[in-house]
């Protein structure tokens, strides 16, 4: 009880009243400033890339300006980066690996950064709420880096003959632009790319705009449908770039190196043919362009299946157009979780090849099939057993012969079990249902499992998993 006088204790309200308000007040000041906010994770703890990606935020598009000069290796980059806040954030992370930052800034105001390693933290001036879309925008330049693999390969920014190509495959993308760069988080791109005169520079998805000023000419691309970062290309050089169409209208880009253009011209005349053909296996064609790259032999090592336009070290055989073509379907639309789902991509595109050769007349997917098995090249036998598709040993192998050769022995063991009615319903309705978006090896076996149909094909499959896509060595053949 209160025993002062009434106007003794009418006095001391305004003044309580006053310090209640200035309470309120720096509450609300506090988290205004986003006082709850944490830092975004470093990476997303991928089995074999624990590094890559980062936390606490979604892309949904890239903005990349690019200006190359091949002469002195240098570029200079603007990225806007457009995401959404997973989390109350206090700080974010991007991948880049070398290259000098000049400037950030988020929602348009200057934010403070640092490096440490591949990775870029930005702190923002204000910090970010959960589920708010921000821009983030990042100037850079220097001489992009390529990057050697843990198998030896190379990616990144390859220098060429005549000016530079990017591959991305695992990491590469880090090279040449800041994202998350993560196959789990896939966006959207329009990619600028200025380069002196002369010279062209392509990327993925549909040429937007072309001019020329000052000697320079840039070249504007522009990828509506999702895409993760690996997939994202840049080649720049003396290009013979071409634009037909498939009988149903969709566009199909190629870009030559002069050097290759006989032989390339006959090789990549099969691309309409092979995508209507993959189309009538797969289901529709899910980007809006196609084509192809073709470079120099010397200038990569290896063909990769980069978003709407594969590239190819020299002019392609047949059955790695068909290979990469397929890789639009599996990987590319449907893309894995983490890179310990690999053989999702490659399993697919290699039975692909299998397909392909059946339906021409060839050998049959069972006798290719079979002489795997049978080991008719004992060395490349030998290693088709070194590990599971779904659980190669470290980073080194991702790309080995388990995850290509035996993950398309796992999908004809399938085919096998349900028959090919189930089996092609399967294939289509896995396309469909993941389309530009991610998906594991769980995802898959549970969905071959709900659909294969009988009692008698879902217990087969469940003992495919066992033997042929988890069990260690060389399985017993029923």
């Amino acid at each position: 009880m209160d025993l002062r006088s009434p106007a003794a204790r009418a006095a001391t309200v305004p003044r309580t009243v006053a310090c209640a308000l200035a309470l309120l007040v720096a509450v609300s000041g506090c988290a205004g400033s986003g006082v709850d906010g944490t830092p975004g994770a470093d990476g997303v703890r991928d089995p074999y890339f624990p590094k890559l990606g980062n936390g606490g935020y979604d892309v949904t598009h890239y903005g990349l300006t690019l200006g190359y000069d091949p002469d002195g290796r240098h570029l200079t980059g603007t990225a806007e980066i457009t995401a959404r806040a997973a989390k109350n954030l206090s700080s974010f992370n991007l991948d880049l690996k070398g290259l000098d930052v000049s400037a950030v800034t988020v929602e348009g105001k200057a934010a403070r950064f640092q490096r440490a390693g591949q990775e870029l933290r930005v702190r923002p001036a204000d910090e970010l709420d959960r589920g708010e879309t921000f821009v983030a925008t990042v100037r850079y330049s220097g001489t992009p880096e390529t990057i050697t693999d843990a198998d030896g390969s190379e990616e990144g920014w390859l220098k060429t003959a005549d000016g530079a190509l990017a591959l991305g495959q695992p990491a590469g993308s880090m090279a040449w632009f800041p994202g998350n760069h993560h196959p789990s988080d896939k966006a959207s791109y329009d990619i600028v790319i200025t380069v002196p005169k002369g010279l062209t520079a392509v990327s993925n998805g549909e040429l937007t705009r072309e001019s020329t000023k000052n000697g320079r000419t840039t070249f504007a691309w522009h990828s509506a449908e999702p895409m993760a970062s690996y997939l994202a290309t840049v080649a720049v050089g003396e290009y013979e770039m071409k634009t037909t169409a498939t009988e149903d209208g969709l566009p199909v880009i190629t870009a030559v190196d002069p050097s290759q253009a006989k032989a390339g011209k006959k090789a990549l005349a099969k691309i309409p043919d092979i995508l209507e053909w993959a189309e009538y296996n797969f289901g529709p064609y899910p980007f809006s362009s196609a084509g192809a790259i073709v470079d120099r032999e010397e200038d990569a090592a290896y063909a990769l299946e980069t978003q709407t336009r594969p590239v190819f070290p020299g002019p392609p055989e047949t059955g790695l157009i068909v290979h990469e073509m397929a890789h639009q379907w599996f990987g590319d639309s449907v893309t894995p979780r983490s890179w310990r789902d690999m053989w999702l991509n490659e399993g697919f595109a290699t039975y692909a090849e299998w397909l392909y050769e059946e339906d021409q007349g060839g050998d049959s997917a069972q006798d290719t099939f079979d002489a795997l098995y049978e080991g008719e090249d004992a060395e490349d036998s030998e290693a088709i057993w070194d590990f599971p598709p779904a659980k190669p040993t470290d980073a080194a192998h991702i790309s080995d012969a388990p995850v290509y050769e035996r993950g398309a022995m796992v999908i004809h063991k399938i085919r096998r079990a349900v028959g090919d009615d189930a089996f092609y319903d399967i294939v289509q309705g896995w396309a469909k249902t993941y389309r530009h978006k991610n998906a594991d090896t769980r995802d898959f076996t549970e969905y071959v499992e709900k659909h294969a149909g009988s009692d008698e094909a879902r217990e087969k499959v469940s003992r495919i998993w066992g033997d042929w896509l988890y069990g260690d060595g060389k399985p017993d053949r029923p």
